[in-house]
């Protein structure tokens, strides 16, 4: 090669390096993506009230709902379920199932408090203790939250891929003092541990309360007092006297039915499932999938939205 060959090469070889660091800069300048508007999703919602309201009936009428009925609450309901839960993992294992299998599109976790019994099992058996007390200063309770974090973290797949996730939990009533005023009262809160219980509030999308609305009425002749009604309904509002939250601008008190929230629910159709169109795409071909694993860096815990990349990628190749 002569000289001047070599020097054609060289400024070649520069205008394709400035080439590509103007398009470095032009990338850099852009900053961040940013979109406007609403965007559609699959919902999280907590559904919680006192024993036999009728709380698992009312998440047997989500769109194509599958149970993980930790309490055997769902033995008069024909409704899909996995294997009743005997212990945490186990729990986790049935939620990433749902990955696999696209028949459905809501997941209903029956009920919340059970499930966080069988977790604080597993967190003592980790810590080698009895009981969660027994690791003392409160950090039992840390540990407790940490391990049920990856029950919603496994929830959250699931609602990136369509798929809404119901969670109903027992209430019980708790002595509350406001610390600004004299005096407390009761009022009504989820089952749950005091760290486990606002995780799971931050988390969901809904918060309802059901319970029975009574009316109390006075009798002029006796002028005795008694309650009258019991309508069973469900709040979706913060009050004083319980705990619930929504973000789609819900009425504060409702029919404890589905009706009034189906509409929250058209049109959010489950993903499609990546992993399986990857491999159809692959049609078998060992070392094409060996190429795919390794640069997309695909493994067990690979999301949808991994293979989807991937997926993507291999069909703009083809």
């Amino acid at each position: 090669m002569s000289k001047q060959d070599d020097i054609k090469q060289y400024l070649k070889l520069m205008a394709e390096i400035s080439k590509s660091t103007r398009r470095t800069k032009e990338v850099i300048n852009m900053g961040m993506p940013i979109t406007k508007g609403k965007i559609e999703t699959a919902k999280k919602i907590v559904i919680y009230g006192p024993e036999g309201i009728g709380k698992s009936t009312l998440a047997s009428q989500f769109p194509d709902p599958v149970f993980i009925d930790t309490e055997g609450s769902t033995k008069e309901l024909d409704v899909a379920r996995y294997p009743v839960p005997e212990y945490w993992d186990m729990i986790l294992q049935e939620a990433e199932d749902l990955l696999e299998e696209r028949n459905f599109k809501t997941l209903v976790i029956d009920t919340a408090d059970w499930a966080e019994k069988l977790c604080q099992q597993a967190t003592c058996d980790r810590m080698n203790v009895k009981g969660i007390e027994d690791i003392g200063y409160g950090k039992g309770y840390v540990y407790l939250c940490e391990d049920f974090q990856r029950l919603l973290t496994a929830c959250d797949k699931l609602i990136a891929n369509g798929i809404n996730v119901v969670f109903t939990a027992h209430a019980m009533m708790r002595k509350f003092e406001q610390p600004d005023e004299l005096g407390a009262y009761d009022r009504w809160e989820m089952k749950l541990t005091k760290k486990v219980a606002p995780l799971l509030k931050e988390w969901a999308d809904m918060v309802l309360f059901c319970n029975y609305k009574t009316t109390v009425v006075s009798d002029p002749n006796t002028k005795t007092k008694k309650a009258t009604g019991g309508t069973r309904v469900m709040y979706s509002t913060h009050h004083p006297c319980w705990d619930a939250k929504n973000r789609y601008n819900l009425p504060d008190v409702m029919d404890m039915s589905f009706e009034p929230i189906a509409s929250l629910f058209e049109g959010v159709e489950p993903a499609p499932d990546y992993r399986a169109l990857l491999r159809e795409a692959l049609g078998g071909d060992k070392e094409l999938q060996n190429k795919i694993v390794a640069e997309f860096k695909l493994n067990p815990g690979s999301t949808n939205e991994d293979y989807k990349k991937a997926y993507e990628s291999l069909k703009e190749e083809n």
